[in-house]
């Protein structure tokens, strides 16, 4: 996975015209003109386009390609709410598509989007059986929760969330669909989302590997018997002394008056503390 992921840069930094701009408005025009072509057709438009293997061997090799513009979420004659449906993760999917492709570059975005294709098409030629988009759709979003975990967007134009919630709702969404797919046997229902997660992974692997090194090793250091918990050190003190704060001139504790103040003189040598009044007021200790 390393060796791919490195390798695929290099294809990017190399070939830096290899890219489509702006690739995403392409593919959303095509899903726009699809849904309204299936609006005055009943549906016709989807079957004319969808990737079907038999009848690419038959001929019909334009649906190689046109099965990119066909709108994962379909036409309802009969659901008007499909319509909005539509407009919304449309223009939602344009919006993080161009995220993408300005963090990254055209050439990385497009090899991104079309190598999710490939693998489509891979699966779909292999097991003799249709495929769509949107599973490399919901991994493109896994992307863009990567680069802006902290990003709110407004759910269904109303809840703001952090795109890494919505991002572990995705990830439920994926787990789900692989785990009943493979409870009932559906091995080809399970391979897609699964052949997503490779695309996505393929291109983050080196994040993901320095986030969980960066997580064990924390993890590590925590446990070592040296790490010393800065929490459960006050409230051992506390339990012992009576008091966590004494005035090294006066005395006082902050048992004694809860709502003095305590600071501690960096101009003493070592560490002694002192009450708000004699902060200011003492004889540094050498």
């Amino acid at each position: 996975m390393k060796a791919i992921s490195r390798w695929l840069d290099r294809f990017c930094y190399k070939h830096p015209r290899f890219g489509i701009p702006n690739l995403m408005k392409f593919i959303v025009i095509g899903n726009v003109l699809v849904y309204f072509m299936d609006m005055f057709s009943n549906g016709y438009a989807t079957l004319l386009f969808l990737f079907h293997p038999d009848l690419i061997f038959q001929g019909q090799v334009w649906r190689i390609i046109t099965f990119l513009f066909v709108p994962v979420s379909g036409y309802s004659s009969s659901n008007m709410f499909s319509i909005l449906w539509f407009a919304m993760t449309t223009l939602f999917y344009y919006y993080i598509g161009n995220a993408l492709e300005r963090q990254w570059g055209s050439t990385r975005f497009t090899v991104f989007y079309f190598l999710g294709a490939i693998l489509n098409l891979i699966i779909g030629f292999a097991f003799q059986t249709s495929v769509t988009m949107y599973y490399v759709n919901m991994s493109m979003f896994f992307a863009f929760a990567t680069l802006y975990p902290e990003m709110q967007v407004l759910l269904y134009g109303i809840l703001p969330l952090k795109v890494k919630w919505l991002a572990w709702l995705d990830a439920a969404l994926f787990a789900y669909d692989i785990v009943f797919s493979l409870f009932a046997r559906q091995w080809i229902t399970a391979a897609l989302p699964i052949i997503a997660l490779l695309n996505y992974f393929i291109f983050f692997w080196d994040d993901l590997v320095s986030v969980v090194r960066r997580k064990t090793g924390r993890m590590a250091y925590q446990a070592r018997p040296q790490t010393i918990n800065f929490k459960k050190a006050q409230k051992e003190v506390q339990q012992r002394k009576g008091y966590l704060h004494k005035c090294a001139v006066c005395g006082i504790t902050d048992a004694d008056d809860p709502n003095m103040e305590f600071r501690y003189c960096s101009k003493c040598n070592g560490y002694y503390c002192y009450c708000m009044k004699h902060i200011n007021d003492h004889v540094h200790v050498q």
